[in-house]
């Protein structure tokens, strides 16, 4: 969903990190993500999604985040310095985006 903050970050991601990806646009706005196919997919039925080569998938933007971060300079190896990472990664999610990005989307759609 190409105006979505939390299908911005893994793509972010990955464009920081060199991994090739297929962007597939599915839209909660238009009900795709109800679709059967899709809720087959995340039974969420939220985006965002990713699809690993082998099959797999893993839903929620951090849980990506940290899934594509693993080993790399955007999630620290010591325990502590991790920690702050989820700390930061949780207040993103539970603090600023209900305040900031439902706000936006209120406004944008409606």
């Amino acid at each position: 969903m190409i105006d979505s903050g939390n299908c911005y970050k893994p793509r972010l991601l990955m464009a920081k990190l060199g991994i090739p990806f297929t962007r597939i646009e599915v839209s909660s706005h238009t009900g795709e993500t109800r679709k059967a196919d899709y809720v087959a997919k995340n039974p969420n039925a939220m985006v965002p999604l990713i699809e690993l080569d082998d099959g797999r998938r893993i839903a929620e933007s951090n849980a990506i985040l940290l899934y594509l971060a693993e080993g790399t300079r955007f999630l620290p190896a010591d325990r502590y310095e991790r920690a702050l990472a989820y700390q930061w990664l949780f207040f993103e999610q539970y603090s600023h985006e209900p305040y900031i990005a439902v706000r936006k989307a209120l406004l944008t759609f409606p």
